[in-house]
């Protein structure tokens, strides 16, 4: 599954993006993310009066010159951010789908490449029915990033997912020190918010991307239908419905829709983690410019 999205142009545009955090990090020092802290990177901060045991080289004498006094310099301290990036590999998310599919694997390789240009750790954590694998581990650098796109596009989506199991089972989910990205279309009778409620807990920023292809978003059909549970693919599956679509059911199905989406928004909210909703229609470089440059995640 080659996605149309990943090649140069594309990562090219991406380079000037970079991800900002709202609160303090932890993690290995070197990274480009401002912190309310003082370190000895090269980015300059303030004075303050020199105290016994201070690094005299990094008195300032100019200053001293002119009040007789010793002040040394403060740098911001900079740290490496640790970006996961879970993404939901349920049959929902593009088994029948190659759009969808193709779409949730750039989202999440944006993401990714936005975080090692800015020198951040970044590991894929894809979702497969109650359990989180990591097939390539911790990635530092762009061209450990580029190897496991390479093998990323040959994605498979298929089965169940249950999200909430998934993530809470998941070892080094890290503490308080950094983003935690999870990518899905929610459409799931499983209980998700458990996975928000554990990263919160965890003290880590948590964003919600949710995917939604143009016919989940707005479905066409009309007359009658048979719908098959995608993840299940069976025939006798007692969530199969035949329908006669009316207007008044597309109604229903748009509101009920609406309510989903101000639910997660609200739940997302109430957590201090962050939610946008695009459909696959949109480009890639469109949803990371616009949705998440308004929901503060870019600068």
């Amino acid at each position: 599954m080659k996605s149309a999205y990943l090649n140069d142009e594309f990562f090219s545009r991406l380079e000037t993006l970079a991800l900002n955090l709202r609160a303090d990090l932890n993690g290995y020092f070197g990274g480009k993310h401002f912190v309310r802290s003082y370190g000895q990177t090269v980015e300059f901060a303030d004075y303050r009066e020199y105290q016994l045991g201070d690094d005299i080289r990094r008195i300032d004498w100019n200053l001293f010159s002119r009040f007789e006094k010793y002040f040394i310099r403060l740098f911001t301290d900079e740290r490496q951010m640790d970006v996961q990036i879970f993404l939901d590999c349920s049959a929902s998310m593009g088994k029948e789908n190659r759009t969808k599919a193709e779409y949730a694997v750039s989202v999440a390789a944006a993401l990714g490449f936005l975080s090692v240009h800015n020198m951040d750790k970044v590991s894929f954590k894809l979702i497969k029915e109650d359990a989180v694998e990591d097939p390539f581990g911790t990635i530092i650098g762009k061209n450990s990033f580029f190897r496991a796109i390479s093998l990323l596009e040959n994605l498979n989506f298929s089965d169940d997912a249950d999200i909430s199991q998934a993530v809470s089972s998941c070892a080094n989910t890290g503490s308080n020190n950094g983003l935690s990205v999870i990518i899905s279309d929610f459409l799931t009778r499983k209980d998700w918010k458990k996975a928000v409620d554990y990263l919160t807990y965890k003290k880590r920023q948590v964003l919600a991307i949710q995917l939604l292809s143009p016919e989940e978003e707005e479905p066409t059909y009309s007359g009658r239908v048979s719908l098959i549970d995608v993840e299940s693919g069976d025939l006798a599956d007692p969530r199969n419905m035949k329908l006669r679509i009316t207007r008044s059911l597309q109604l229903a199905y748009q509101e009920a829709l609406k309510d989903m989406k101000a639910d997660i928004k609200s739940f997302c909210a109430s957590r201090g983690a962050d939610f946008i909703s695009v459909t696959t229609d949109k480009p890639v470089e469109r949803m990371l410019f616009g949705e998440l440059l308004k929901a503060g995640i870019m600068e």
